[in-house]
């Protein structure tokens, strides 16, 4: 990473909240010098490849419906294209010229293509760029250019089967709000092969916990590991000592692919999900009752993390003002709307906070941790370290999270050198 380069994580706090309750949030659009300028558009109508980072045809007709009206307002098409895995085959298309005019990618794989030149830097270019979430626009700012739309975002909630709750003999003054009563509720809970709480078995989960600590990965700024803490070390030690006594599991140890099957399976009461647990429950488990809640505080404070992905065009695409075109109309409320309700996500935009909580009221769990949530760390050359970390917090149940955290300290250390 180049010492002028300077990235934050910052929580989802002030404006993003206000808009998402429904208040008040002023701010216009700036103003500045783009980061690149696309290339001329094709003369007549183009078509657009759009590679998404879902095979689930569920997902594919919610973008299909959703670039409908701007195919037909501009006689362009749009071509979907499913990805089984969309950063090997990103980077294939990088290396090969056959990458997707226009793309999803997340906040942590993003600075990686963005150091690489693989992205068109174009979000200056955005009339609406003053209606994304400030700290959004920030997350994706790379070298001081704010590279590509946010597209959507989500926070981390617990989840509970509501049936299996009130048939524990539980009711809404049970919810934990602390580590203290989530291990009494969970120890409750648990009867049988039923889990009081199943987790996911990678950082994106376990990590709530460090930031409830009061720990994270990296500095604010990004520019330094802070892994190796005490803080992050009581919350790995947290999570291992629900696991250890039984109350909690990963999903593997009640025969489930994910935290979100166990749930729907009745294998487990609790789970922390995210918005996608919406659209999973629907599809999935259509008739299971089922209620968020924030996550309970640690010894810091209330701690969740926050997800979020950019429409990413790339740098070498012959369609870039079709794309900058579509990603434009994208970023509106309506069809902003429609993905968020079709893909279980929070739209990006501020203009559509009051029709998100109006459609969603059962979400303010979700909303109220966009107050203090965690974003992703951001930094250039460091998935590989994160997803080394993933397959030790893997192993957390029998490992020793204090030489986990000292390799993750050691391994990113070395990416910012």
């Amino acid at each position: 990473m180049s010492p002028k380069t300077k990235r934050s994580t910052l929580s989802l706090a002030g404006c993003l909240t206000a808009a998402l309750a429904l208040a008040a949030c002023g701010g216009s659009s700036d103003t500045g010098s783009s980061g690149a300028s696309a290339q001329p558009g094709a003369s007549g109508p183009v078509t657009v490849t759009y590679m998404i980072a879902s095979t689930d045809p569920n997902d594919v007709k919610v973008h299909q419906d959703a670039v409908a009206p701007w195919e037909a307002q501009t006689g362009n098409k749009v071509k979907i294209v499913s990805a089984t895995d969309i950063d090997q085959e990103l980077t294939k298309g990088f290396a090969d010229g056959t990458a997707p005019d226009l793309f999803d990618t997340d906040a942590e794989i993003f600075p990686t293509y963005a150091k690489a030149g693989n992205l068109l830097a174009y979000g200056d270019q955005l009339d609406m760029k003053g209606d994304f979430y400030p700290n959004l626009v920030q997350t994706f700012t790379y070298s001081d250019k704010f590279y590509c739309a946010p597209k959507d975002f989500t926070t981390l909630a617990l989840v509970l089967n509501t049936d299996l709750w009130q048939q524990a003999g539980l009711g809404t003054g049970d919810v934990p709000k602390d580590w203290s009563a989530l291990e009494s509720v969970a120890q409750k809970l648990t009867t049988g092969s039923v889990k009081g709480l199943v987790i996911g078995d990678t950082s994106d989960r376990v990590g709530a916990f460090m930031k409830q600590a009061g720990g994270w990965i990296v500095s604010p700024d990004q520019t330094r590991m802070t892994a190796d803490t005490a803080t992050n070390l009581t919350g790995l030690t947290e999570v291992q000592k629900l696991l250890a006594n039984g109350s909690a599991s990963y999903p593997k140890g009640v025969g489930a692919e994910t935290a979100t099957q166990a749930l729907g399976e009745g294998k487990a009461v609790m789970t922390i999900e995210s918005t996608s647990i919406r659209a999973a429950m629907r599809n999935g488990y259509p008739t299971l009752k089922w209620q968020a809640v924030e996550l309970p505080a640690g010894p810091a404070a209330k701690g969740t993390l926050a997800f979020t992905e950019c429409y990413g065009i790339a740098a070498k695409s012959k369609n870039q003002a079709a794309a900058i075109d579509l990603v434009t109309y994208l970023s509106t409320s309506d069809p902003a709307m429609a993905l968020a309700t079709g893909l279980g996500v929070m739209p990006s935009i501020k203009s559509a906070a009051a029709a998100y909580k109006g459609a969603f009221p059962n979400d303010a769990a979700f909303i109220a941790g966009a107050e203090y949530a965690q974003l992703p760390v951001s930094v250039a050359g460091m998935v590989p370290v994160l997803e080394d970390f993933d397959a030790q917090v893997a192993t957390l149940p029998k490992g020793d999270p204090k030489a986990m955290l000292e390799k993750l300290q050691q391994e990113g250390t070395a990416v910012f050198q």
